[in-house]
């Protein structure tokens, strides 16, 4: 069974960085294009950003040139560097593969106050 665990996140004053982690488990990992999404409150699901198996890289505008997605196939873990964090940002952080499965964690809170 595939599981999906997040790590990482947190209260940060805006400006400041989170390095958060999912770990993948029950899946064949190294030949997933995965992603990092996030929900806010009252908001849809939104894609962060995307990393295919070799490392090649998207992101939404949102987040281009602050945040960092990579990944460690030796480890089925996929990391978000997010750094110059901003109060839009706040949201729960989950990730999956791309395009997305129906296996979801639990998420990742991140807070960033202003």
């Amino acid at each position: 069974q595939v599981q999906l665990v997040e790590s990482g996140g947190g209260l940060v004053q805006a400006g400041g960085s989170l390095r958060l982690s999912c770990a993948a488990s029950g899946m064949i990992f190294n030949i997933h294009i995965m992603g990092w999404y996030r929900q806010a409150p009252g908001n849809q699901r939104e894609l962060v950003a995307t990393i295919t198996s070799v490392g090649i890289t998207n992101y939404a505008d949102s987040v281009k040139g602050r945040f960092t997605i990579s990944r460690d196939n030796a480890k089925n873990t996929v990391y978000l560097q997010m750094n110059s964090l901003k109060p839009e940002d706040t949201a729960v952080y989950y990730c999956n593969t791309f395009p997305q499965s129906a296996y979801w964690g639990q998420g990742t809170q991140v807070t960033v106050s202003s």
